[in-house]
């Protein structure tokens, strides 16, 4: 083989990569909820397509999906046991969803950081064949295939997967009425206005600060209306005068960042339904932060 063949062979290597790798950030990112983290599959796929016997290789996009998705199950299995010493709530890790709503897929599908914390009670292989069926529009047979089992377990895998999720999450509101309880519940909060708040909030709701350890994030969820709006108006004092908001996306969702001193200090997102707002999720965490306000002035 000549040193010319070796370098096509390569560049056309890296183009059915780069061609790909959208869709393949966008399944390890949903299977692991942490843009870092499927950024290091990525990287471990690329290297492996780069010592693959490529001329063997006849669907590339197949190939590499299958090797992201494999992977991203073993870093989710090893992942599990890290997270239960994580300190305080998991949160998933934001990511800027305007410039690709879909985030590599043919549907937005699990992308909405509320479906990304329910979908992180599910086993890897199950989140994995969800994500691969219902954002990414898989066939059966392929998701079998790349999750090496059959085809009428893949669909029992899929199945148990939507139940799970069906039967945490309330039937959602428009996107229009998402955004407009938002607002009113941001200005309850800052204001701490107890009737509003506990006229905006579900009967059920959960308060989570991912804080991962830092100061003044409440180590445990905070369950149930009036905790949560008695939480919420106990905290308005101290956290909201010196704090500047900022109108953002986050997952395919609206978003507020709070900033002080020009520093991110949280990212608050709410998941709605017909009840009202049924979890408040607030990121502080700044190695999930930094990254996710760093993308916003790109």
């Amino acid at each position: 083989m000549h040193a010319g063949d070796d370098a096509d062979s390569l560049d056309r290597a890296t183009r059915d990569f780069l061609a790909a790798r959208p869709q393949l950030f966008g399944i390890a990112y949903r299977v692991l909820g942490s843009a870092v983290e499927a950024e290091d599959i990525l990287q471990e796929t690329w290297l492996r397509w780069q010592n693959t016997d490529r001329a063997a290789v006849h669907e590339p996009v197949a190939f590499l999906t299958t090797i992201t998705a494999r992977l991203a199950i073993n870093h989710a299995q090893s992942a599990r046991v890290r997270r239960e010493s994580y300190v305080g709530p998991w949160l998933p890790e934001p990511v800027d969803t305007r410039h690709d709503p879909q985030l590599g897929a043919e549907r937005a599908e699990a992308l909405e950081l509320a479906v990304l914390l329910l979908l992180e009670r599910l086993n890897p292989v199950e989140r994995a064949a969800y994500v691969l069926r219902e954002a990414f529009d898989y066939p059966y047979k392929q998701v079998a295939d790349i999750l090496e089992t059959s085809e009428g377990n893949a669909r029992q895998l899929v199945s148990r997967a939507r139940k799970h999720l069906a039967a945490e999450r309330g039937e959602r509101v428009s996107p229009a009425d998402h955004r407009r309880l938002l607002e009113v519940f941001l200005a309850a909060a800052q204001t701490g206005d107890l009737a509003v708040l506990e006229d905006v909030l579900a009967a059920d709701v959960v308060s989570y600060a991912d804080g991962g350890g830092i100061r003044g994030a409440s180590r445990i969820p905070v369950v149930g209306r009036p905790h949560v709006s008695r939480y919420l108006v106990a905290f308005a004092p101290r956290f909201w005068p010196p704090a500047r908001t900022r109108w953002v996306e986050a997952n395919g969702r609206p978003a507020v960042l709070v900033s002080v001193d020009e520093s991110p200090l949280a990212l608050l997102s709410v998941d709605v339904s017909a009840e009202g707002i049924d979890r408040i999720m607030w990121v502080m965490n700044p190695e999930k932060l930094l990254p996710y306000a760093a993308a916003l002035s790109d």
